[in-house]
């Protein structure tokens, strides 16, 4: 699909077949994200893939929501503060690093037929204590992966004219 067509056909999937993801579809999700644009390509970010098979309890201490761990998969995006680039006025990118590949992830999931979605309402020390992260590792953001197993909803969008300005504020 080109790629209009696949950002308007992504959605936040939230309900998932029992399906499990194949090996070369995780994988092409994954390479996306390393192919991620980042702040003088530090790559500040680590991916914890989390087979849910099993662990449907320990994911439900980080988000509680049943399709969390419905998906097959669960992947945790994670910052790494000391391994990222800092403007000189002192802005740290790694959030901002972190979050590209994210999209990646999903818009790379999107287009192979699998679903997402964006999670960054979770449990943060949950998190850490289930992933089992070391303390310079911060969990930034989550999303199940599978197909889904729902249709996407009506979606609502500002106007592009609330959104954009030219030349100045």
């Amino acid at each position: 699909m080109d790629f209009q067509e696949l950002i308007k056909n992504r959605y936040s999937v939230r309900s998932y077949q029992d399906r499990p993801v194949e090996d070369e579809k995780l994988n092409q999700v994954l390479e996306a994200a390393l192919l991620a644009p980042t702040a003088v390509n530090k790559q500040p970010f680590k991916l914890i893939v989390v087979n849910t098979l099993g662990k449907k309890e320990e994911l439900k201490r980080i988000y509680h929501p049943d399709w969390f761990s419905e998906a097959p998969l669960v992947i945790c995006a994670c910052t790494i503060r000391s391994e990222s680039w800092t403007r000189l006025d002192g802005r740290n990118y790694v959030d901002v690093d972190t979050t590209i590949a994210m999209d990646h992830i999903i818009l790379a999931a999107t287009d192979l037929g699998l679903g997402t979605c964006w999670i960054a309402a979770f449990d943060s020390e949950a998190a850490r204590e289930v992933l089992e992260l070391p303390d310079d590792v911060e969990p930034l953001l989550f999303t199940p992966l599978g197909y889904p197993a729902d249709e996407p909803g009506i979606r609502t969008r500002k106007e592009l004219g609330e959104l954009v300005r030219y030349e100045k504020w």
